[in-house]
């Protein structure tokens, strides 16, 4: 397994979890996601940019995140009225 020493103490490459925000434009880039996703990158994604462009295009894109998520073990909610995040398998989100 690959390696890497991150403040002076070896960790497993694997273990490691990043979070990346980005603005969703159109549904060509939700493969791109679902792949960052699969990589364990936490998705903050800024649904504007669509829905002010195609509600219709976005209600999809949400359904499909949203099956994407619960196929892989993974969670989905919304941020306000404006971002929905997404997380890898292994990382819930609190809803209190």
């Amino acid at each position: 397994m690959a390696q890497s020493i991150i403040g002076g103490h070896e960790k497993e490459a694997k273990e490691q979890i990043y979070l990346k925000a980005l603005p969703l434009r159109a549904l060509e880039e939700l493969p791109n996601i679902k792949d960052d996703v699969n990589k364990r990158v936490i998705i903050i994604l800024k649904i504007s940019p669509l829905a002010q462009k195609d509600v219709e295009e976005l209600k999809r894109a949400v359904e499909e995140l949203y099956e994407f998520s619960v196929s892989i073990g993974g969670d989905i909610a919304r941020l306000g009225e404006e971002r929905i995040v997404i997380t890898p398998p292994g990382v819930k989100i609190w809803r209190g």
